[in-house]
Order: structure tokens, then sequence, then C-alpha cells
């Protein structure tokens, strides 16, 4: 069967009628993808395909981004040898719902991943079985598909494995038989909390983001973060020293991070400290060794731009785009809008929020502006994770400018509205000065119209937790002389 038509096929059985999906029509997928379409439609040009994700990584955090802090000279080998892209962006800032859109290429609301640790609805298609289609063998290693078992396996890796260890990836990539083009995920938890014992960086050194409270605490957990960053540098550095040996020479690879990092305002914020990731890709022949883009491209459109280059069609019923073309046209432009979600994690981080971010400004709306909003780190306060919040309450109570942001921390408005060009870190909320209201309208109208083409539900059964709340901090937490 030719690739055109397969193409039509999924198109026709991936269908959405008023975005709920037929189970009938998915069964009918499944069958097709897994009988008589792996070998005979696989082209003798397909390259390999290397995705290495970390876990709780914000773009500017490494060197390709400028970072002068940590040490990630594998990364910026990668950024050398291809194209970084500058304005990448997840869906949503937890990894659940971040996986399961980039293996789905739908948007949380469409394909059942909302809160952390829910997952995809049955019947979404995902990307292992429609690059298997295409003749691909798909394999993963480490965090992936983000949860349990069964989640991983209904996305339908050919194999996977939790570890991602160099012995254990070049076992399995050394006993391998098949004559395949291979797509090979590998997923680093770095770096992911517990963050390890700093290993070489000096805290006093460091640059402290504007909206941190700078305490030696914050730069003694920042070194930490660091040196948990430099581990899964030094990870990608020997996976990729494994796909130099064993993969393909026509081989495209992709880095990245499933959101941003868990400090105050980046993971489980829709801030771009917590939206906005790194994504850098090589492809030797095809892409201009040290090139950079400014096309704006979401994890979504991972999907589609994989089974684009490997020869198929993705159609058009998912919320993902290839951005194929840019790889080779840096210059190129792709999405101008960029919507995210996040909802809660359990009962932890219950705080649903919206945006939609252009290239220069950022309109968030809080849809519960009177809960407060928090994260594990705040609540649980680990001596390997979040102990320095005992230093941000101190400072509070003594600093105004360092009140200020703990009250901005936990206390948000209605809407809020950011001018990216000018207010990079998002501290001045203009959504309030009348000059600014003409753009708080178009935004506020764009979000309207896409939230209901998404059927967003915009609620949480979850109960929150509001001020007053005798056990907002978990009863485990002490301070120990933070």
């Amino acid at each position: 069967m030719k690739l055109k038509r397969l193409a039509q096929i999924v198109r026709i059985d991936t269908h959405f009628h008023k975005h709920r999906f037929n189970s009938m029509k998915c069964f009918f997928l499944s069958s097709l993808l897994f009988l008589g379409y792996t070998i005979s439609s696989v082209s003798a040009a397909s390259p390999d395909f290397l995705i290495f994700t970390d876990d709780d990584l914000s773009s500017f955090d490494i060197t390709p981004y400028g970072a002068e802090d940590v040490r990630t000279p594998n990364f910026q080998k990668l950024a050398n040898e291809g194209l970084r892209f500058n304005q990448a962006f997840i869906a949503s800032p937890a990894c659940a719902p971040s996986r399961a859109a980039m293996l789905t290429g739908l948007m949380p609301a469409r394909n059942g991943a909302m809160a952390n640790h829910t997952y995809k609805k049955e019947g979404i298609p995902s990307l292992p079985p429609l690059l298997k289609a295409l003749g691909y063998e798909v394999a993963a290693f480490g965090k992936v598909a983000h949860g349990r078992t069964s989640e991983v396996i209904r996305h339908g890796f050919d194999h996977q494995d939790p570890k991602m260890d160099q012995k254990t990836i070049e076992a399995w990539l050394k006993q391998r038989t098949s004559e395949k083009p291979l797509c090979l995920f590998v997923g680093t938890k770095s770096p992911h909390v517990p963050w390890p014992d700093n290993k070489g960086y000096d805290p006093d050194k460091l640059r402290i983001p504007p909206n941190h409270i700078d305490t030696p605490q914050t730069r003694e957990f920042r070194a930490r973060y660091y040196t948990d960053t430099e581990i899964s540098d030094t990870e990608y550095g020997y996976v990729r020293e494994l796909a130099a040996k064993y993969l393909n020479q026509d081989l495209l690879t992709i880095m990245s991070s499933d959101h941003g990092s868990q400090w105050p305002f980046a993971k489980w914020n829709l801030y771009d400290a917590g939206i906005q990731v790194p994504f850098i890709v090589s492809w030797p022949g095809h892409i201009k060794p040290g090139t950079e883009s400014d096309a704006m491209i979401s994890w979504i459109d991972i999907l589609p731009t994989l089974i684009d280059i490997a020869g198929g069609d993705a159609g058009d019923e998912i919320d993902g785009r290839s951005f194929a073309n840019v790889l080779t046209d840096p210059e190129a432009n792709h999405r101008d809008r960029i919507f995210t979600i996040h909802d809660n994690d359990g009962r932890f981080n219950v705080y649903p929020i919206r945006s939609v971010r252009t290239d220069r400004w950022k309109y968030i709306r809080n849809l519960e502006p009177t809960w407060i909003h928090s994260t594990h780190s705040y609540r649980l306060r680990k001596d390997n994770a979040g102990a320095y919040w005992w230093s941000w309450d101190r400072a509070a109570e003594k600093d105004a400018a360092a009140g200020a942001i703990v009250q901005k921390y936990h206390t948000r408005p209605p809407e809020e509205l950011y001018d990216l060009t000018n207010d990079p870190w998002e501290l001045n909320n203009l959504a309030a000065l009348p000059q600014f209201g003409d753009k708080l309208l178009q935004l506020r109208a764009e979000l309207d119209d896409w939230l209901s083409s998404q059927n967003d539900p915009m609620t949480i059964k979850v109960e929150p937790w509001r001020f007053g709340d005798a056990e907002f901090l978990d009863p485990a937490t002490k301070d120990e002389d933070w």
C-alpha cells in the first residue's frame, strides 16, 4: 500500500466527531497498523531517530541557551552540530500530560491526560504504532511515557526498559538484529528532584533568577540542581557514543525536556520558566551546523514531524503540525501562538491555569484565583528538594521585596498579561493597566476560542488548598534550621 493511501486511512480512522474518539474506528486503525503494512511502507532513505529527554529542565539552564554557571559540554556539542530552537514549548508543565501530548500529538483535553498521573484515553493513537506502520522499530529506555507499566505498554513500544544506564542500552543495541530503521527514545530522570549533593559548583558565584529570593540556601540548592543537570548532560554523552557506534550514520537527534525545572514560578506554572524548554536537533547532511531558529514549536509537533520525515502523513485531526521544513530552513515560521494548560497533581499543585503566548505577549488565566498556589517543594520541603523555602519564609518576614515574591507565588489575580520583550521574567503584570486593554481583550478572546475548540472542562474535582487550612504544610515538614 502506498504511503499516501495509508495516510488517508489514518486520517479517516482517527477523526474526532466533536473531539470524541470513536472506539470502533480506533480498533480498525490499530488493526491496520499491526497488520501487513510494516515492511511494505518503509522507505530505504528513512533515517534513524534518537530522542533524548531531560526531566524538569528549563531552557536557560544549559550552555547552548546562554547559561554560564553550569557545565553541559555534550549538549553544547549537539548545538554546535545542529539547530537550536529558541522558542520551543510544552503542552503542560507536569510530566504525565506533557509526555502524553508528545506521544499523541494532541493537547491534554483531547488526549485525556490533563492532571499529572493521568493517562491518555483508550483508543487514542500513539507515535510508536504510527512509526511501526512506516517500517520502524521503536524502543524506549528510562522515563519516556510517564507512569504505570500499563500506560507505557499502551503506547505500543516494541521494547521498553525503565533503566537507561549505558550498560543496559548497549546490551540491547548489541544484540539487535533488525534491519528496520530505529526510533530510540532515551529519557533521563535528571534533573528531577531529589537533587544530589553539590559536586564542584561554588554557590556564591551562581546567578540567581530575579524572581527568586537570594539566600545562602537558595544558592546551595541551585548548585545541587546544576549538579543534576550536569549528570543529565553526561548521560546524553554516553547515549551519543552508543548512537555513533550502533545507529545509522543517517541519524536525526532531538534533545529536549518535558517542562521547566522544579523551582518556584517554573514547573507547574505557565510562566516561561515552566513551559519553555531546550530543543536541539541535529541531522548531518540536512541541518546546517551551529544554526538557530526563532520558529515557535510545541511538543505536540514532535509526532507529525517524525512521521513526516519517515515518509508518512499524520493527518489534520491532531493538534500537532510538522516542523520538518524548519530543519532545513531555520528562517521559516511555524506557529504564531502557543497554548498551555495546568490542572493539578493529585492534591498537590491544585491550581488550574490556562495561557496563550505569542512571540511577544503572554496572557495567563487563573481559573480559581482564591485558591492557594503551591507545589510539592513548598509543602514537603525535603532536604534534597524544597528545604530552601524555610529561608524564603524568614526573608519575607524581614524584607518587603522578598515578601512580594512569596505573595506572588501563593496568590494570583484572575488574569495576567506580560510583555515578554521588555519583561522576559514576567515580573510586571500589565493586565490591570488601561493602555494594554486592547491586547488583553484580544488574547482573552483567543484563549476563549481555543478552549472551546478543545472542549476543555476547566474544572477540577480535587479539593483545593485555601488560606487558613490547618494542614497546608505537610505535618512531616519541620524547620531544620535552614
